[in-house]
């Protein structure tokens, strides 16, 4: 473990999320990501302080999400994620900042492995999606 983890409280509750946590999870809910929500893990795993979770209709909303994500991530904190995974199906894409992971889904992959009851003993943080989302079907 780094010193820097060290240093940092774990995140076991909503109020310790991560800052960029939820800059990342305001930045999907921008782009019109579906249901997105933080989970905070910090007491589940020790990994990670923090899930954010998001999907996207199409190949193509997932991607805007994920480069939505990584901009305001960056533009906020400086930070880049030290991997990203599943960039060619963009079924599902895992975005690694250490501290916390985005989890960017198509609906139909999310709804598969449902993560949020896989780890449904997580505080959980809904983010509200932006007032246009409200407008779809």
């Amino acid at each position: 473990m780094s010193s820097a983890a060290a240093e940092r409280p774990a995140a076991g509750t909503i109020e310790q999320l991560p800052p960029a946590a939820t800059t990342a999870a305001h930045a999907a809910a921008e782009k019109l990501g579906a249901r997105t929500v933080i989970m905070a893990m910090g007491e589940l795993l020790a990994v990670t302080d923090a899930f954010v979770v998001t999907s996207g209709r199409n190949s193509r909303q997932v991607r805007t999400l994920v480069d939505e994500v990584e901009r305001q991530v960056k533009d906020s904190t400086g930070r880049a994620p030290y991997s990203v995974e599943g960039l060619h199906d963009l079924k599902w894409v895992l975005m690694d900042y250490g501290d916390f992971v985005v989890h960017v889904f198509h609906e139909d992959t999310r709804d598969y492995y449902d993560l949020e009851r896989l780890w449904g003993d997580a505080p959980r943080l809904e983010v509200l999606e932006s007032a246009d989302n409200g407008q779809k079907d």
